[in-house]
């Protein structure tokens, strides 16, 4: 992995949190803030807990453009609240 492939996973994380971080301010969708508060409750730290959450909405995109399809809500929603164990990713990178 090159330096900039490295800046550039680091701004797709810092994106990715704070797309996570809006969902947050605006509640909605609601499974946000409830995936932050179980998180925090069980003993992750906040910041980790936006970066498990940022991890589903990664895997939520990828699968919107592999498959030319809509936002997953239900699915996006579905995978927040099994954090911490997150999702299989049945497609390519």
């Amino acid at each position: 992995m090159t330096v900039h492939d490295d800046s550039d996973e680091a701004f797709a994380e810092s994106a990715l949190i704070q797309a996570v971080e809006n969902q947050l301010q605006a509640d909605d969708p609601a499974a946000v803030q409830a995936t932050l508060n179980k998180l925090t409750l069980v003993g992750y730290d906040r910041e980790e807990s936006l970066r498990l959450m940022a991890l589903v909405l990664a895997q939520e995109i990828r699968a919107m453009l592999r498959e030319d399809r809509a936002f997953d809500r239900a699915w996006y929603e579905q995978a927040l609240r099994a954090l911490p164990d997150l999702p299989e990713d049945d497609g390519e990178a």
